[in-house]
């Protein structure tokens, strides 16, 4: 009974159980979420948009990567996966570091060093939460009944928007506090407060 009430959904339903899906795997707090969230508190958000651009376009790239099957290929090699591990802790202990450190907007020199594309790209790719988030969602929504009536395209672009609209969303609630945090004292806690949880969330998300 339940198989058939399956097979009879409709595309937009197939679609809804998409988006929700992705929402609650991929929306989570992790290290890009986090990370851009904590950019835009301690950055304001034009300054992080060339950081978010980079977790944006990177975290599609995983997105690709994972639907053609190409990390499985990746991991098999040989010393690939242990690389990868040490260089994305690597730069989010520095990310974390830069976080914390960061002064008061109103207080930053126009010259000051902003986090790049590049940088919110390579912690994109090599974000562990990211490949085990997307695979399932991807996993999950291709091995329900009646999923063909969307189509891989479909599923992947919707993917892909979703990615864009929760980043984006998570970088509009750091700006938020980025706005309101002009002293000093404040702004040193809660930059703080979101190093640590970049931190955090990014050793249990790398947790076996």
């Amino acid at each position: 009974m339940g198989a058939d009430i399956l097979s009879q959904a409709q595309p937009w339903q197939q679609l809804l159980a998409l988006v929700l899906a992705a929402t609650v795997v991929m929306g989570s707090p992790g290290p890009a979420t986090i990370s851009v969230t904590a950019i835009g508190a301690a950055f304001g958000l034009r300054n992080s948009l060339g950081y978010a651009s980079g977790i944006i376009l990177g975290t599609v790239a995983v997105l690709l990567v994972v639907a053609t099957g190409i990390t499985a290929i990746l991991t098999s090699m040989p010393g690939v996966a242990p690389v990868l591990a040490v260089a994305s802790a690597a730069y989010i202990l520095y990310l974390a570091y830069r976080i914390a450190t960061a002064p008061p907007l109103a207080a930053r020199e126009s010259g000051a060093v902003r986090p790049t594309f590049l940088g919110g790209f390579l912690l994109a790719i090599a974000n562990p939460k990211a490949y085990v988030a997307i695979a399932a969602v991807l996993a999950g929504s291709s091995t329900a009944a009646g999923a063909d009536a969307l189509g891989v395209p479909a599923r992947l672009a919707v993917l892909g928007l979703m990615i864009v609209a929760i980043h984006v969303l998570w970088l509009l609630a750091g700006a938020a506090f980025a706005r309101t945090l002009r002293q000093p004292l404040a702004s040193r806690i809660i930059n703080l407060v979101f190093a640590a949880t970049l931190v955090l969330t990014t050793a249990l998300a790398a947790w076996p």
